[in-house]
């Protein structure tokens, strides 16, 4: 069977000299103001002209109720103006948030923005915000769109990891994903668990995953669990408790359904053909 690696894109010259010309300045940038207003600022006029088209600025007129969803959208686009649903969590360090909450604003604007799906782009965009929000991110680390996460503070992202789009990180108490790790789409990991009887209690635990683990499509680890070095957690799998290393995993709850020694490669199995050749296109 043949295997298949990522392959190394670049956007032209000229896109690429811009696009890291602006994610240069918006790390200088950030790096140089800490404050929340300063950094709302900044964020409101880079959202300004990515989704608007034109440079932040002039007065607007409330008197028009016809002008009023305009007026909506340019005061959102300013993150003072805007509430995250972490800020209502009552274990909330709210200095601590202040300060990147301008950031978290950016990562899920553009998310939503066209741009988002350039992902050339988009990794190295998540990537340096990452710097600024999360405890720790590593290097070569790949994040597409949609991923969410509660307080970024509290999550740790190693070296060469894939976090597919639509994943939720949820980092109240504290997410570790160790060097290799793929999470898949619309994958969910949590750090923190709610009282069975009253629901205003809560507990964070800190949640570890890998290394080299793997998370399959919209599989969950629940607050507290470690997922080990290597292990493989399958599709719509649900994990309560610790999945061991070199292990599979799968099921509600899930439970180990073999070692990684006992588990038969494709090429080993005569239930999965090799794929036929495919004779390479040649475009006009």
């Amino acid at each position: 069977m043949p295997r298949y690696e990522y392959r190394d894109l670049e956007p032209s010259r000229e896109a690429k000299e811009v696009f890291i010309r602006w994610i240069d300045y918006l790390d200088e940038s950030f790096t140089k103001h800490k404050k929340p207003a300063l950094r709302q600022e900044l964020v409101r006029d880079n959202l300004h002209q990515l989704l608007l088209g034109s440079p932040h600025g002039g007065k607007l007129n409330f008197t028009l109720t016809s002008e009023l969803p305009f007026n909506v959208l340019e005061l959102s686009l300013d993150p003072q103006n805007v509430t995250l649903e972490p800020e209502y969590y009552g274990d909330i360090d709210a200095t601590r948030y202040a300060c990147i909450k301008p950031l978290i604003w950016f990562w899920h604007m553009f998310d939503h923005s066209p741009v988002s799906f350039n992902h050339w782009l988009g990794f190295r965009f998540r990537a340096m915000l990452g710097k600024h929000i999360f405890k720790s991110i590593g290097k070569n680390v790949k994040i597409f769109h949609g991923v969410e996460f509660s307080y970024g503070y509290n999550l740790t992202i190693e070296d060469d990891c894939v976090i597919h789009k639509y994943v939720m990180l949820d980092d109240r108490g504290e997410i570790i994903i160790k060097k290799g790790t793929s999470i898949s789409d619309y994958a969910a990991v949590y750090s923190h668990a709610h009282d069975p009887v009253d629901s205003s209690v809560v507990e964070n635990r800190k949640t570890e995953i890998g290394p080299g683990a793997r998370l399959t499509f919209h599989s969950a680890v629940m607050a507290g669990v470690r997922v080990g070095d290597d292990a493989m957690l399958g599709a719509m799998s649900l994990a309560t408790r610790d999945v061991d290393d070199h292990s599979i995993a799968g099921g509600v709850p899930a439970k180990q359904l073999k070692t990684k020694d006992e588990a038969t490669q494709f090429e080993d199995r005569t239930d999965v053909k090799a794929p036929e050749r495919v004779v390479k296109a040649q475009c006009d």
